[in-house]
């Protein structure tokens, strides 16, 4: 009888010992780096798009003393990336001026309004009214319906370039005040 017990909590011993040691294994091997072979961090995966790190040209704009004000309060609301295509430094006009990725799309404060055909198409993308002129390399698109104009201009490699410039709508809507809307973006 001695013994059928001893083989009994062998048994118990043997299910509860045998899955928490796997357990401990697993956790250990994760904390000490996996199969990635650093400190329990993933390694961090390559962009897709390789990317240029070094400033991008961009002129800087005489503004007034309120455009500069609310350009400063539009670049301070711009995240550090858009998508996968991480905030680039720019050669001039750092407080007026940002830019992403590479190719870079840009993002230029007080800018001027473009005059509208009578036929314009304009877009209202999250808030913000754009207006777009497309040419071979690329598109701009310039805001109608802020006190400050901000164009942001897009490569042709971009494709739908309206759903990578709605990324700016936010921060624009956050930092530049509204003023009256052409028609049809109301």
């Amino acid at each position: 009888m001695a013994d059928e017990v001893t083989r009994q909590a062998a048994r118990l011993a043997t299910i509860v010992t045998v899955p928490v040691v796997l357990l401990v294994g697993v956790l250990v091997f994760v904390l000490l780096g996996g199969a990635d072979g650093g400190g329990g961090e993933a390694a961090a995966s390559p962009s897709p798009h390789p990317q240029a790190t070094g400033p991008v040209e961009m002129p800087t704009r005489k503004l007034t003393t309120r455009q500069e004000t609310v350009c400063r309060a539009l670049l301070s609301q711009l995240p550090q990336a858009i998508r996968d295509r991480a905030q680039r430094p720019v050669t001039a006009g750092a407080e007026q001026n940002a830019a992403y990725g590479d190719p870079p799309i840009t993002l230029a404060c007080g800018t001027t309004v473009p005059s509208l055909p009578p036929t314009a198409t304009v877009l209202r993308l999250d808030s913000v009214c754009w207006y777009a002129t497309t040419g071979p390399t690329g598109s701009v698109w310039t805001t109608l319906d802020r006190e400050v104009p901000v164009t942001v201009t897009m490569p042709a490699s971009y494709e739908q370039p309206g759903q990578w410039v709605i990324e700016f709508s936010a921060p624009v809507a956050a930092a530049v005040p509204s003023a009256k809307a052409p028609y049809g973006c109301g």
